[in-house]
């Protein structure tokens, strides 16, 4: 259903910082700048871009959104959740933990407000 999904930073390298810390954690690579100065990240047929905000205002979290970013173990939703909270995250919600559904989930808010999360697929 969806090409990408593209946020918002007030500060790029910061942003690729946390960002690529975050993607390695999961088995992914850094990101890449465009030509336009976005900032890329490509994982198992995603897409994530970040850039400043072309209307020259800053840029603000969105209130009550949320993007999820699927893991393959527990073991790398802890390695990301770590690595995010290293380079300029902030740990939210609960500590990284099993749902009932058999997922294994933890939430961020990267250094620019935005909340994500990942988690493996649930098994039940």
């Amino acid at each position: 259903m969806f090409t990408h999904v593209m946020i918002g930073s007030n500060d790029l390298e910061r942003a690729k910082s946390f960002y690529d810390a975050t993607f390695v954690a999961l088995g992914g690579k850094p990101g890449e700048i465009d030509a336009r100065g976005r900032l890329i990240y490509i994982h198992e047929g995603g897409r994530l871009m970040i850039t400043t905000p072309i209307d020259g205002n800053p840029a603000t979290a969105a209130n009550g959104g949320t993007i999820g970013i699927v893991a393959s173990t527990p073991d790398h939703v802890l390695a990301w959740h770590e690595a995010g909270t290293r380079h300029g995250g902030t740990a939210i919600e609960s500590p990284p933990t099993e749902r009932t559904n058999g997922s294994f989930v933890a939430y961020l808010r990267d250094p620019d407000g935005n909340k994500l999360t990942v988690r493996t697929l649930p098994t039940k």
